[in-house]
Order: C-alpha cells, then sequence, then structure tokens
C-alpha cells in the first residue's frame, strides 16, 4: 500500500514536465517565426529603395568627365557633349579657359532656341545647330589653343559634366649635317614635347635642349666617332607625331701616327736645349768683348791731334806758309848778329 502511493506521487511532477517542456517548445517556434517574418518584411522594405528600371535618382550630384586629348596642329578638332537626347536638354554651354582664367563661352537655351556666347576666335565655332549637335569644332588647331574645354550640359535628369584638355602635338623639323674631327650633329627643331634622338652606332654624344616662348623644344645630338673603322652613322628622330630617320657619310680623317707621342715629348726637351745654349752664347761673347776692353792700349794724343786746326792750316794752306815764313825771316837775326853778340 505504501509503495503505490509512491509511484502515484511521482506520477504527477512527471506530468507536469512533459507539459511545461511542450509549451516551451511551442513558445520557441513562435520567436523564430516571428524573427523569420521580421526580417523578410526588413528585406522587403530595403528594396523599395533600390532604383527600379535602372534609372537614375533626381538627386544624384553632377557627372562629371575628364579626358586628355592630343590635337596635332594644323588639324581639325572636334570636340563632343554627353550624348544624352537633345529633347531633353535645357542648357548647354561651352567654356574656354586657360588656367583659373575663363576666355570665352557659348551657350544655347532649347526653350527659347538661342544661342549666346563672346568667343571672338573665328576658328572655334558650333558646326551645326546646337539643337542638333552639341558638339564644338577647332579649324584649324594652332599652337595657341592649348586650353581647357568645358561642356555643361542641364536636364530635367541632372546636369553633365565634360573637360577636354587639349595636348598639342608639333612635329619637329629634322636636320643632320657633318662637322668637323669625325662628328655629326643631328637636330629635332621645334617640336612639341621634345623629341628623342638615338645614333647608330653609338658614340660619344652629347645632348642639349632649347625651349621656345611657344613651347616647343629643340633638340640637338652632337656624335663623335673616334675609330676610324666607322664610316656610316644613321640619326634617329622618336615623337609622338612620327620617327624620322637619316644617315651620313663620315670623312676619313687624317690619322695620327704613332711616332706623334714622341715628338710631344721630345720637342720641349729640344726647345729647353736650344734657349740654354743661347744663353750660354750669349754669356761667352760678353766675356769676351770685356776682355778686349782691358787689353786694348792707351791711345797717345799727338800735338798734331790737340790742335787739328792749327795743323791743318799749316800743312794744307800754301799762303799761310809762305806768310809766316817771310815775317820769320825779317824777325830772327843773322847768324853774324849771334856770332858778335857771343863775343861781346
Amino acid at each position: 500500500m505504501p509503495c503505490s502511493w509512491r509511484a502515484s506521487d511521482l506520477q504527477l511532477p512527471l506530468i507536469l514536465t512533459v507539459i511545461l517542456v511542450a509549451a516551451c517548445l511551442s513558445a520557441g517556434v513562435d520567436v523564430l517565426v516571428t524573427s523569420s517574418n521580421s526580417t523578410q518584411q526588413k528585406g522587403k522594405d530595403s528594396s523599395l529603395v533600390l532604383p527600379v528600371d535602372g534609372k537614375q535618382n533626381h538627386s544624384k550630384p553632377l557627372t562629371e568627365v575628364n579626358i586628355s586629348l592630343q590635337v596635332l596642329v594644323n588639324t581639325k578638332a572636334e570636340l563632343s557633349c554627353p550624348t544624352t537626347p537633345l529633347t531633353d536638354v535645357i542648357l548647354i554651354t561651352w567654356e574656354i579657359t586657360l588656367g583659373d582664367k575663363l576666355l570665352c563661352s557659348r551657350s544655347y537655351r532649347r526653350d527659347k532656341n538661342e544661342t549666346a556666347g563672346n568667343c571672338t576666335d573665328e576658328r572655334i565655332i558650333w558646326p551645326y545647330r546646337p539643337g542638333q549637335n552639341s558638339s564644338l569644332q577647332t579649324d584649324p588647331v594652332a599652337i595657341t589653343h592649348n586650353r581647357s574645354y568645358e561642356c555643361t550640359v542641364v536636364t530635367p535628369n541632372g546636369n553633365f559634366h565634360y573637360a577636354y584638355n587639349l595636348q598639342l602635338l608639333v612635329a619637329p623639323e629634322m636636320t643632320l649635317i657633318q662637322s668637323e674631327n669625325r662628328t655629326a650633329v643631328c637636330k629635332a627643331v621645334a617640336g612639341k614635347p621634345a623629341a628623342q634622338i638615338s645614333w647608330t652606332p653609338e658614340g660619344e654624344c652629347v645632348s642639349e635642349h632649347e625651349i621656345w616662348g611657344n613651347g616647343t623644344v629643340t633638340v640637338q645630338s652632337t656624335c663623335r666617332w673616334a675609330e676610324s673603322n666607322v664610316s656610316l652613322v644613321s640619326c634617329s628622330v622618336s615623337h609622338e607625331t612620327g620617327n624620322w630617320s637619316r644617315s651620313i657619310q663620315l670623312n676619313p680623317g687624317a690619322k695620327t701616327p704613332e711616332i706623334l707621342p714622341i715628338v710631344y715629348i721630345i720637342l720641349p726637351i729640344f726647345i729647353i736645349l736650344i734657349i740654354m745654349g743661347l744663353i750660354w752664347l750669349l754669356e761667352i761673347t760678353g766675356c769676351r768683348k770685356c776682355n778686349l776692353k782691358k787689353t786694348e792700349p792707351t791711345p797717345v794724343i799727338e800735338e798734331d791731334e790737340m790742335q787739328p786746326y792749327a795743323s791743318y792750316t799749316e800743312k794744307s794752306n800754301p799762303l799761310y806758309d809762305t806768310t809766316m815764313t817771310v815775317k820769320t825771316s825779317q824777325v830772327l837775326p843773322s847768324e853774324v848778329d849771334v856770332a858778335n853778340l857771343h863775343n861781346l
């Protein structure tokens, strides 16, 4: 009896436990279903904000495109605006700028079907009716057209902006001449940008660049070939506008004798010996002159030399001699008178 009571008491808690577990499982399923429904609802809500059929949102900012365009000088350049249906265009504007400075502009208003602008360069035109084609044309392109061209199109669906940076190309003029001592000079004159010069075969080369006021550059390459076995050389000019090549025949040039270095060494020594010999000869000549001056006898001055004029008159003037003789004979006493005087 007591055992039976105990078993019945244990059945009641077991039943309660089973009921609680079933209730918990039921609550968990409801939570998962609710969470799944919430996630699906969020997914539906998020899909509502995406563009439909790929159409752009009207609140999208201005679309900008920058294009670098290389144009050869003296050719025609045509710049186009964004490809949009012109029926949707409200306003088209072209602005030409140099750096930060606005040079001129052109515009077209579709609602009024009128154009306006202040560009004075007759080479910059709208070749077509703006309502049909909004392209801007420059014909021919000059080196001064190195500017920025900006097109803005205003439409109900948004604004579109295209910017063209023109990079003008000027083909250089090539020249090739021969200089002295097996040297050749190759030039690429007034090119934009600067050209590249190369030689075949390679030699001892020096390059120079000269920049002109209009932005063009002249490149000069001077090359020398010392080896006598090189007779034909070629110069090649590479540029964005094309490639050119020319050849020239070098003169044989005078061969340097093998004995020439020896002559360069002996010649200065020979000149020094000649100078030393001249100095020694001058010293000997000077000593001889000194010795001759010392041994020369002292000259005796004779009476005739002391009185050259008197001697000359006495010896050479007969009249003078006769007069003097007469006078002497008149003055001097005779021998008889001298003898008488002695006797006295």
